[in-house]
């Protein structure tokens, strides 16, 4: 088994974030891509090439290493492709969907990962964390990290789907404000959008995450000699957490729809009691000018208009018909 007694990095490549060699779990040596292949093909040795929106040139050379698919490099130079596992001989082609939270808007990258003997490769596009963290806190597991490249592919895909739960939580305290607000007053135009947008957001989070569920399954499956079954339940233990994030989505989403059902509900009482006090002080203020009208008409033979004290006594049977009508509209919650 060639190890190298000193690691020393290969020269810095536009588009390679890192590409190293394992051995038992431990990290050998940091190589070109040149070199790649050569390293693969060694007994106990692992290739770990990771890829950040390379070119077309830099894909060309990794292929050549590994002898990928023209089709699964095709896919890899263009993002944009829906979460899916292929196979092209003895490689796996896995397309992942990441997700982030900037600016209060999930955006969307995507992983693109070749499995093979010896080697795997991540390529990634467009918004999305950095997998050194997930390269370092394996190092420092060597015993895990010598399982292979399946269990590297297990733990890339184990890190994106945690990472869906980040961005949940921050939609989760979004929602339990307006959650806390939607009794207090009806939402407003700009309120109703940000719902809008958080609701088509967590449904392109869960179209992001889903797919996934099918790519595990198989991953699980007999059909694929590439994972060995000891990492079978490691699979199974992503497809858990992404029924978690599932079911997070679809919670939050359904508390967005009670809270615009709610906002709704709130609007419509709010205008029925503005229609009851208005309807109210109209039935009121009509006793005096049914009043005023009728003495308006200035007919000569009017009882009344000779009487001593007929104007006070138009006006006392007037404010207490109105006290009448105020009282009973407000025992009746109505003023």
């Amino acid at each position: 088994m060639d190890h190298v007694g000193e690691l020393k990095p290969a020269p810095p490549t536009a588009g390679v974030i890192a590409c190293s060699v394992y051995a038992s779990g431990k990290r050998v040596a940091d190589i070109s891509i040149e070199e790649a292949g050569t390293w693969a093909g060694k007994d106990g040795h692992v290739v770990w090439i990771g890829l950040l929106e390379p070119s077309a040139d830099l894909l060309a050379r990794v292929q050549a290493q590994f002898n990928l698919h023209d089709l699964a490099i095709e896919d890899a130079e263009h993002p944009h492709q829906r979460p899916k596992l292929e196979q092209y001989g003895d490689a796996l082609f896995i397309v992942a969907r990441t997700a982030q939270l900037i600016d209060g808007r999930v955006t969307f990258g995507e992983t693109h990962l070749f499995v093979g003997k010896g080697y795997i490769v991540s390529v990634r596009h467009g918004p999305s964390t950095s997998y050194t963290v997930v390269r370092q806190h394996w190092e420092s597991c060597p015993h895990a990290l010598a399982k292979g490249e399946d269990f590297v592919l297990y733990a890339i895909l184990d890190f994106i789907v945690d990472n869906y739960m980040p961005v949940l939580e921050q939609i989760e305290t979004e929602v339990e404000e307006i959650e806390d607000q939607v009794l207090v007053k009806p939402m407003d135009t700009r309120d109703i959008e940000r719902l809008y947008m958080l609701r088509r957001d967590l449904l392109r989070l869960r179209n992001a995450a889903l797919p996934l569920v099918e790519v595990c399954r198989r991953l699980t499956s007999a059909e694929l000699p590439q994972i060995q079954p000891a990492m079978h339940p490691m699979f199974r233990d992503v497809t858990d957490h992404i029924r978690t994030v599932q079911e997070k989505i679809d919670s939050l989403r359904e508390v967005l729809a009670f809270a615009f059902e709610a906002s709704v509900l709130v609007g419509q009482s709010q205008e029925t009691a503005v229609s009851k006090k208005l309807a109210s002080w109209a039935a009121i203020l009509a006793v005096p000018t049914a009043f005023a009208g009728i003495y308006g008409m200035n007919f000569s033979d009017m009882p009344e208009l000779k009487m001593e004290y007929g104007y006070p006594a138009v006006l006392t049977v007037i404010a207490g018909i109105c006290l009448f009508l105020y009282w009973r509209f407000r025992k009746n919650g109505w003023l």
